[in-house]
């Protein structure tokens, strides 16, 4: 919107032009979602505060967890705002994958919001049963799947990396592909969010991550010589990451070991979602599982606990899932683990970049 308003000048202040283009853009959308959440993050962990709005630590949790009880929860309610408020000043108004993006963010947003205020208000209740919870996510990216799959200008085959020529019509499969997609990502950064710190940081190295991708997804030219699918107006995405960006990196600084704040549902579920909804505007939702590896790795650990202790007459494979807990119960220091996680982050995100040259 402000984006519009500044624009409409340029033809009277030519410097103004400076404005069209995305990366200028971009860089405005990540410093202003920054400074928003530094700048409001004291008053929103007060506000939290003194609401009662407080963590509710399991007993069957690591032990040195319990120290965490009592600290603010729903730090989304600072990230989602900050993110979409960025995203509407500084993007073209105009682009359909915005509206969507912020639907995403709104609709899982709401979804969190209902499971954090359960858990608080009742002291001793797990939220949402998980019925409910997977049917309003369901019926939320169902949504985004339809709006994509019947867009005249998006192009709903699949794209397979490393394979140029092979992009499969998967018909009305591919909207049950991006519900998936989007589901699957809103869960796992979910299950990820249990070390100060720990799924914000690796969320911000995906969207970081997804700027790139983006912006060369809506370039013609560049999309043509990397020979990866060209998205008319995915450029503007890059703005939407940038937010996301500025967002997590403000959010960490009040997040970090010893954690101020916690993101709560309200957080990881919406930004989940909305990084499983980018990857697949960019047409590069399979390099997701690259990408966000470590969202990957720790909802298949829970996967495989669950499942083999089933089968297996109660018997584990982990000391404790998500995985991130086997590690404390084996010793490691809670930002030692944090660390590592992050490292292992940064190099899936390398790596899935570099995987633009191998077409």
């Amino acid at each position: 919107m402000l984006y519009n308003l500044i624009y409409h000048f340029h033809s009277d202040l030519s410097w103004l032009n400076v404005f069209r283009y995305i990366t200028f853009r971009t860089i405005l959308s990540t410093l202003t979602a920054l400074i928003i959440c530094l700048v409001c993050g004291p008053w929103v962990i007060e506000r939290l505060r003194s609401l009662q709005v407080r963590q509710y630590i399991r007993e069957d949790g690591p032990p040195e967890h319990q120290r965490k009880q009592g600290t603010p929860t729903m730090g989304g309610c600072l990230i989602i705002p900050v993110m979409i408020l960025s995203s509407i000043l500084w993007a073209d108004p105009g682009s359909i994958y915005i509206w969507i993006v912020v639907f995403v963010l709104v609709s899982f947003g709401g979804i969190g919001f209902m499971d954090d205020y359960l858990k608080i208000s009742r002291k001793n209740s797990r939220g949402l049963t998980a019925g409910t919870k997977f049917s309003l996510q369901i019926a939320a990216a169902l949504v985004v799947g339809l709006a994509l799959y019947f867009y005249p200008g998006f192009d709903a085959r699949l794209n397979l990396p490393f394979f140029k020529r092979i992009a499969p019509d998967l018909g009305l499969g591919y909207v049950a592909l991006v519900v998936f997609i989007v589901v699957g990502a809103s869960n796992a950064v979910n299950l990820t969010d249990g070390l100060d710190g720990l799924a914000i940081s690796p969320l911000t190295v995906a969207f970081g991550t997804y700027v790139i991708f983006s912006y060369l997804a809506g370039h013609v030219k560049i999309a043509g010589y990397l020979q990866i699918p060209y998205v008319s107006g995915a450029g503007e995405i890059s703005i939407v990451c940038g937010a996301a960006v500025g967002a997590g990196l403000g959010f960490l600084w009040y997040n970090a070991y010893p954690a101020e704040i916690f993101m709560g549902d309200v957080g990881s579920l919406p930004m989940g979602a909305a990084l499983g909804t980018v990857a697949v505007i960019t047409k590069q939702e399979i390099l997701l599982a690259l990408v966000g590896g470590l969202f990957v790795f720790e909802a298949l650990s829970v996967i495989f606990q669950v499942a083999y202790f089933r089968f297996s007459g109660g018997q584990r494979i982990f000391r404790m899932a998500p995985i991130h807990h086997h590690f404390e119960l084996k010793g490691w220091p809670e930002p030692k683990v944090i660390v590592r996680f992050w490292i292992i982050a940064i190099l899936l995100a390398l790596l899935s970049i570099s995987t633009l040259k191998v077409r």
